[in-house]
């Protein structure tokens, strides 16, 4: 009977994984190079539990693949590195500076790589003729040339003459300025975007896909890992299915165990029973094997803000539940070290250990005056 129950729990938990949601298939916006996958997906091609809200895809009927930003309008994409999760936008009309002019992300999943303030000014075309030849022609006509420039002395120089400052806004860029000083830039070059959620890099670098694990939430799964590592999942399934029933096993020959040694016990005590001099049992001393409360809440906790920069010698990611920091986290320092974890992965440690799971130091609450730089 023991041995039909273990085969049944063993067969529901490998028919669980096999039933795992799958991602959907990539799809084309006609001869257009650019695949489309999670998390991305195609708009009236694909269904909304393909891709992740504000990944919306459209394809025009000149098989153009183009992008709706919620107030900067529609760009043209090419390409998508889902590697290193970046997208490559281009102005449909061939006048991206006049786009940049009021480019505004906010409301979409992306962000630019990087950004550097510009200032745009209108000067006579016969001056700019004879001084600069970086204008921007889209922005130009007979009278005046437009031209933008990363440098504010320059831009305060030219001002003072007899040229007009249109407006100075930031501008993303593909790397960071070095040396602004007399540049001039027609901006023509295409909108490099990055996205921090959902973070599917580590998937992609593993060989494998992201997608949803359900069609109701948020939560992403890696997919299509080569075939070692879904064999050692498998094992590990396995393991997980013969420990569970050895464990609850032993737990029962334990307590029966217990119970047997009490009721002899009892029996000894008995006067009538007892033959010679009754023996004491050695008193069982119950040890603390992990820090205190007080101790725990002495450490100093922060909440992550929007750059997730984690002070000490730590990177993005906690060494106990191997997740990916994000905004808004709380995680809890070891002033000792500074090796930090989330919270709630932290204090459970020291309640059943007085190490840190890192460098093994034991810290201690004389160790609290560590300054850690707040995020």
């Amino acid at each position: 009977m023991d041995i039909l129950i273990f085969f049944s729990f063993l067969f529901s938990i490998l028919h669980a994984a096999a039933a795992a949601a799958e991602p959907c298939s990539i799809t084309m916006c006609g001869k257009n190079e650019v695949p489309i996958r999670f998390p991305f997906h195609q708009q009236g091609k694909q269904p909304q539990s393909c891709g992740y809200p504000g990944f919306y895809l459209g394809c025009d009927t000149q098989n153009m693949i183009h992008l709706k930003l919620p107030y900067s309008g529609d760009f043209f994409v090419r390409r998508i590195n889902y590697l290193d999760q970046l997208i490559h936008l281009y102005d449909p009309d061939g006048c991206l500076p006049r786009r940049l002019l009021s480019f505004n992300l906010s409301g979409s999943p992306f962000v630019a790589v990087f950004h550097h303030n510009y200032t745009f000014l209108s000067c006579p075309t016969q001056v700019m003729r004879s001084r600069f030849t970086s204008t921007i022609g889209c922005l130009s006509n007979s009278t005046h040339s437009v031209l933008a420039t990363s440098s504010i002395e320059l831009a305060k120089r030219m001002a003072s003459s007899s040229c007009r400052i249109i407006t100075t806004v930031p501008i993303p860029v593909s790397w960071p300025a070095e040396s602004d000083e007399d540049y001039t830039a027609e901006l023509d070059a295409d909108i490099q975007l990055t996205w921090h959620a959902p973070h599917c890099g580590e998937c992609e670098e593993q060989g494998g896909t992201c997608g949803l694990k359900d069609k109701t939430s948020k939560e992403i799964d890696c997919f299509h890992l080569p075939k070692s590592s879904g064999s050692l999942t498998v094992f590990r399934i396995i393991c997980l299915s013969i420990s569970v029933p050895a464990l609850s096993c032993a737990v029962g020959m334990a307590v029966y165990a217990c119970c047997h040694d009490d009721n002899r016990h009892q029996a000894r005590q008995n006067p009538r029973e007892q033959n010679g001099p009754a023996a004491v049992s050695p008193q069982r001393m119950v040890g603390v094997t992990g820090l205190d409360e007080s101790t725990i809440e002495s450490f100093e906790k922060m909440v992550l803000g929007e750059s997730r920069r984690i002070p000490g010698p730590n990177d993005g990611t906690c060494p106990i539940c191997l997740s990916e920091y994000l905004s808004k986290d709380t995680i809890r320092c070891i002033p000792k070290c500074k090796h930090c974890f989330h919270a709630e992965c932290i204090d459970e440690w020291l309640r059943m250990n007085t190490t840190c799971p890192v460098c093994r130091n034991k810290p201690s609450a004389g160790d609290t005056n560590s300054h850690i730089d707040p995020v």
